[in-house]
């Protein structure tokens, strides 16, 4: 008998278990669009879900601050029946916690903080969840070679709930900051459950190389954050850098083509902090965002 850990590392299976975990992919396209909760965060929870739904968005990404906001009032029970409501399928979370991929100081409280949030986003339904490599002290070989192990521990966790974990490689970050760096690590823990996702924003902006989507096996990739770049210094960029796909400089269109390539048939989530859209109308954001994405993915074939 087949073990699943064997079978998910066959790129057929990858895709047949992309498939389990919720991924849709759409008539004529390999690609659909989803918002990030980021995207509209002042607007809270309900708010943004309402508005992004009557733009005719049909994917969203959570975030765990929103929700438990909302939580405060209501319950998890309460926020699925909104989504049902509104039309709208979760395909992800965002839990940041510090320390989640390697051993460090705040290890302990994340690893019951990310128990927690599995526990939760598996309730709300969700296949998969997250957290950054954001890390920014000085770090050791013996950090890299302690990180496999810490990922597989967090991947067991998210193995219990039936969630795939990923890890989002930050250009910042002092552990994980590019492509490469988040591939050797992923494929060294050997976990199941435990996946990379790339950050369109991360990847240009930072020190990965265009060749490197290369290095991705067919089917690996499980989730992806789709924006654009200003033109501007990359030694001045911040996250008031991101642009809506098709706005800046990035290749956007070539890139989508390579993940195309790589059989990538998952979700193309907007996420963007720049504070016109952060703290304006969701309904207007989106109906913004919308038809100048769905442009970039005609251009590129996967819508």
């Amino acid at each position: 008998m087949i073990s699943r850990r064997s079978l998910l590392l066959t790129p057929v299976a990858a895709a047949v278990a992309r498939a389990a975990a919720g991924t849709q992919s759409q008539a004529g396209g390999s690609m659909h669009l989803a918002m990030h909760q980021n995207t509209s965060s002042a607007a809270g929870f309900r708010a943004s879900m309402e508005g992004w739904s009557r733009a005719g968005i049909q994917y969203v990404e959570l975030g765990a601050p929103q929700l438990a906001a909302f939580l405060e009032t209501d319950t998890l029970a309460a926020a699925r029946r909104l989504l049902g409501d509104l039309g709208l399928t979760p395909v992800s979370a965002a839990i940041g916690l510090p320390d989640l991929w390697l051993p460090g100081p705040a290890r302990a409280d994340s690893l019951e903080a990310w128990r927690r949030g599995c526990e939760q986003m598996a309730e709300m339904g969700l296949p998969r969840v997250y957290s950054a490599s954001v890390t920014n002290r000085p770090l050791t070989a013996d950090d890299f070679a302690a990180t496999p192990a810490a990922i597989a521990e967090a991947g067991a966790i998210a193995a219990e709930f039936e969630l795939t974990a990923m890890i989002e490689f930050i250009r910042t970050s002092t552990h994980l900051a590019t492509l490469t760096s988040a591939l050797q690590m992923i494929r060294a823990a050997a976990h199941p459950n435990v996946r990379p996702m790339l950050d369109f924003f991360h990847f240009w902006s930072g020190l990965s190389k265009f060749e490197d989507l290369d290095l991705l096996e067919p089917g690996e990739l499980a989730h992806a954050h789709f924006q654009d770049v200003l033109d501007a210094p990359r030694e001045l960029t911040t996250n008031d850098y991101r642009l809506i796909p098709g706005d800046g400089i990035a290749p956007v269109v070539r890139i989508l083509e390579k993940l195309a390539e790589k059989q990538y048939t998952g979700a193309l989530s907007v996420e963007l902090f720049r504070s016109e859209w952060v703290e304006g109308d969701p309904f207007a954001v989106a109906s913004e965002i919308r038809p100048k994405c769905e442009a970039v993915m005609r251009q590129a074939g996967v819508l």
